[in-house]
């Protein structure tokens, strides 16, 4: 088979490069390149990813090469997340890097001349009725295929995941009895291949600050300011600088610049039990094609080790979920991303609109 690798420096895409080897393949390495080189908020980390990947295939005799897509990331990737947050939402970039980027511009500039492309995420592909369907890995904690729950049928077509049926110890036991450069290597916790970037920093470039009042929900009382409502998502306890906490944002009010927050780990507020979903997105085929009633399936509606259960309803705006337990910061816009009843198949996604709050007094999120 002829296989592009998608190789990012890390420890989880230089074993899948270690497990082909192996297998006999001679994979050709891609390293794709988004930032820009002199802007303020990056650091050095893209470099170091260059640096471990080249050492990577140098270590196996390959061939790297740099694919900028810078121009395509800024255009579509980050105009995507600057605009949701710009109207008050939670969007997640990370989704639409893999549906873009990795697999979008990527696929029609090089990977189309490959038979599969080979990534470090964990996820796994299952054939199922003579279709290729998304599967989640075997690691719940380190699952990724929240971030690929926007991907289409001919993309997870082409698509390998080798280390999705290993746990994130073993990953790491591989790259240490290999002793691959990246083996010690901490797992990045930045945005797509921006590297460990602060994402207020990020913001801020394209928003700039203005100065908002918080209030107390509940009561009206003014409890401090904020450097604008696009910094705060639903559900945040951190980074709000007040006293006497904790305080969880539980609304936001975009046209006045205000955030509403609530007192004490257990207030209502910061809790709902459903939200619906627009414009949803199935990667294979709709499994429930014709069904009115509720559909039993798991969820999740942010990157969180474990999946939640609940049923499905379609409705005529699209879809909703009735969660089985309450769901703490439903925030809109992020991907509700929906699982089969075992967890096993994602199905797909769609973009979170509104919560109902179990108090009916309470402002929808």
């Amino acid at each position: 088979m002829n296989i592009a690798v998608l190789l990012s420096g890390g420890v989880d895409s230089s074993v899948v490069v270690h497990l082909l080897c192996e297998q006999g393949h001679r994979p050709s390495l891609f390293y794709i390149k988004i930032g820009k080189d002199d802007a303020e908020y990056m650091d050095c980390s893209a470099e170091e990813d260059l640096e471990m990947a080249s050492a990577v295939a140098r270590r196996y005799g390959l061939s790297l090469e740099v694919v900028d897509l810078h121009r395509e990331y800024w255009d579509n990737v980050a105009a995507y997340a600057i605009e949701k947050v710009s109207r008050g939402f939670t969007p997640n970039p990370d989704v639409m890097c893999n549906k873009l980027i990795k697999f979008g511009c990527f696929e029609q500039r090089v990977g189309r001349h490959f038979d599969f492309t080979a990534t470090g995420h964990y996820a796994t592909t299952v054939l199922q009725n003579g279709k290729t369907w998304l599967g989640t890995a075997l690691d719940p904690v380190k699952d990724q295929t929240d971030f690929l729950a926007q991907i289409d049928y001919l993309q997870v077509s082409k698509l390998m995941f080798p280390v999705g049926g290993l746990m994130k110890q073993e990953v790491r036991d591989i790259a240490l009895k290999a002793q691959l450069p990246s083996a010690r290597r901490r797992d990045s916790q930045g945005i797509c291949f921006l590297g460990r970037i602060n994402y207020n920093d990020f913001v801020r470039r394209f928003l700039g600050e203005k100065e908002g009042r918080i209030v107390e929900l509940e009561t009206g009382k003014i409890l401090g300011t904020h450097r604008g409502y696009w910094f705060h998502t639903i559900g945040q306890r951190k980074g709000l600088g007040l006293s006497g906490g904790p305080w969880f944002v539980v609304r936001k009010d975009t046209d006045e610049n205000v955030i509403y927050v609530s007192h004490g780990y257990d207030t209502e507020l910061q809790y709902g039990h459903e939200f619906s979903m627009q414009d949803f997105h199935f990667i294979t085929e709709n499994p429930w094609e014709g069904i009115k009633d509720e559909i039993p399936v798991t969820f999740k509606i942010r990157h969180a080790p474990g999946f939640i259960g609940g049923r499905l309803w379609q409705d005529e705006t699209g879809y909703r979920i009735v969660s089985d337990e309450k769901l703490q910061g439903i925030a809109p816009g992020q991907f509700g991303v929906v699982y089969d009843e075992a967890a096993k198949l994602c199905i797909g996604s769609g973009e979170i609109r509104y919560s109902t709050p179990p108090n009916p007094q309470c402002p929808l999120s």
